[in-house]
Protein backbone atom coordinates (compact mmCIF):
# COMPACT_ATOMS: atom_id res chain seq x y z
CA UNK A 1 0.00 0.00 0.00
CA UNK A 2 1.30 3.43 -0.87
CA UNK A 3 2.11 5.48 2.25
CA UNK A 4 0.74 8.81 1.02
CA UNK A 5 -1.81 7.58 -1.48
CA UNK A 6 -4.70 9.88 -2.17
CA UNK A 7 -8.14 8.37 -2.58
CA UNK A 8 -9.27 9.29 -6.06
CA UNK A 9 -12.97 8.87 -6.58
CA UNK A 10 -14.66 7.89 -9.75
CA UNK A 11 -17.13 10.27 -11.32
CA UNK A 12 -20.04 8.14 -10.07
CA UNK A 13 -19.05 8.13 -6.39
CA UNK A 14 -21.34 11.03 -5.55
CA UNK A 15 -24.26 9.20 -7.11
CA UNK A 16 -23.39 6.03 -5.20
CA UNK A 17 -23.27 7.92 -1.89
CA UNK A 18 -26.63 9.48 -2.74
CA UNK A 19 -28.04 5.97 -3.25
CA UNK A 20 -26.59 4.94 0.14
CA UNK A 21 -28.26 7.90 1.87
CA UNK A 22 -31.56 7.20 0.12
CA UNK A 23 -31.44 3.53 1.10
CA UNK A 24 -30.75 4.41 4.74
CA UNK A 25 -33.60 6.93 4.68
CA UNK A 26 -35.87 4.24 3.25
CA UNK A 27 -34.86 1.92 6.09
CA UNK A 28 -35.64 4.52 8.75
CA UNK A 29 -38.88 5.74 7.18
CA UNK A 30 -40.02 2.21 6.37
CA UNK A 31 -39.42 1.11 9.94
CA UNK A 32 -41.50 4.02 11.21
CA UNK A 33 -44.20 3.55 8.56
CA UNK A 34 -44.78 -0.16 9.17
CA UNK A 35 -45.25 -0.02 12.93
CA UNK A 36 -48.16 -2.47 12.73
CA UNK A 37 -45.91 -5.18 11.23
CA UNK A 38 -44.14 -7.58 13.60
CA UNK A 39 -40.82 -6.30 14.90
CA UNK A 40 -38.96 -9.33 13.53
CA UNK A 41 -39.94 -8.52 9.95
CA UNK A 42 -39.14 -4.83 10.41
CA UNK A 43 -35.69 -5.68 11.79
CA UNK A 44 -35.04 -8.10 8.94
CA UNK A 45 -36.09 -5.43 6.44
CA UNK A 46 -33.86 -2.77 8.00
CA UNK A 47 -30.91 -5.19 8.12
CA UNK A 48 -31.45 -6.17 4.46
CA UNK A 49 -31.67 -2.54 3.28
CA UNK A 50 -28.61 -1.60 5.35
CA UNK A 51 -26.70 -4.54 3.87
CA UNK A 52 -27.53 -3.32 0.37
CA UNK A 53 -26.48 0.21 1.36
CA UNK A 54 -23.19 -1.14 2.77
CA UNK A 55 -22.63 -3.06 -0.47
CA UNK A 56 -23.13 0.08 -2.51
CA UNK A 57 -20.85 2.05 -0.18
CA UNK A 58 -18.10 -0.55 -0.50
CA UNK A 59 -17.93 -0.17 -4.29
CA UNK A 60 -17.05 3.52 -4.00
CA UNK A 61 -13.41 4.57 -3.94
CA UNK A 62 -13.52 5.22 -0.20
CA UNK A 63 -15.20 1.87 0.35
CA UNK A 64 -12.47 0.11 -1.62
CA UNK A 65 -9.87 1.96 0.43
CA UNK A 66 -11.60 0.76 3.61
CA UNK A 67 -11.51 -2.84 2.38
CA UNK A 68 -7.82 -2.48 1.56
CA UNK A 69 -7.16 -1.03 5.00
CA UNK A 70 -8.95 -3.96 6.63
CA UNK A 71 -6.90 -6.45 4.59
CA UNK A 72 -3.60 -4.80 5.48
CA UNK A 73 -4.62 -4.56 9.15
CA UNK A 74 -5.36 -8.28 9.13
CA UNK A 75 -1.92 -8.97 7.66
CA UNK A 76 -0.30 -6.81 10.34
CA UNK A 77 -2.15 -8.62 13.13
CA UNK A 78 -0.81 -11.92 11.81
CA UNK A 79 2.74 -10.53 12.12
CA UNK A 80 2.35 -9.53 15.77
CA UNK A 81 4.33 -11.60 18.25
CA UNK A 82 1.93 -12.10 21.14
CA UNK A 83 3.36 -12.50 24.65
CA UNK A 84 3.43 -15.91 26.26
CA UNK A 85 1.32 -16.71 29.31
CA UNK A 86 4.25 -16.34 31.78
CA UNK A 87 5.21 -12.98 30.24
CA UNK A 88 1.62 -11.78 30.56
CA UNK A 89 1.39 -12.89 34.20
CA UNK A 90 4.75 -11.28 35.04
CA UNK A 91 3.81 -7.99 33.39
CA UNK A 92 0.43 -7.95 35.13
CA UNK A 93 2.10 -8.57 38.50
CA UNK A 94 4.52 -5.69 37.89
CA UNK A 95 1.66 -3.34 36.98
CA UNK A 96 -0.35 -4.36 40.07
CA UNK A 97 2.71 -3.85 42.32
CA UNK A 98 3.31 -0.40 40.81
CA UNK A 99 -0.34 0.53 41.36
CA UNK A 100 -0.11 -0.62 44.98
CA UNK A 101 3.07 1.40 45.62
CA UNK A 102 1.68 4.57 44.01
CA UNK A 103 -1.61 4.14 45.86
CA UNK A 104 0.18 3.81 49.18
CA UNK A 105 2.31 6.87 48.44
CA UNK A 106 -0.77 8.94 47.56
CA UNK A 107 -2.54 7.72 50.70
CA UNK A 108 0.49 8.71 52.81
CA UNK A 109 0.71 12.16 51.20
CA UNK A 110 -3.04 12.70 51.65
CA UNK A 111 -2.86 11.65 55.29
CA UNK A 112 0.13 13.95 55.91
CA UNK A 113 -1.57 16.93 54.26
CA UNK A 114 -4.77 16.20 56.18
CA UNK A 115 -2.85 16.04 59.46
CA UNK A 116 -1.04 19.33 58.65
CA UNK A 117 -4.31 21.07 57.78
CA UNK A 118 -5.92 19.83 60.98
CA UNK A 119 -3.03 21.13 63.04
CA UNK A 120 -3.08 24.53 61.28
CA UNK A 121 -6.85 25.03 61.33
CA UNK A 122 -7.12 23.67 64.76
Amino acid sequence: MKPNAEVQGSRHDGLKWLVVVILLAIAVIGNAWFTDVAILYRVLGVVAVCAVAAGVALVTSRGKALVELARSARKEIQRVVWPTRPETIQTTAIVLAAILVVGLMLWAIDTLIGWLMTSVIG
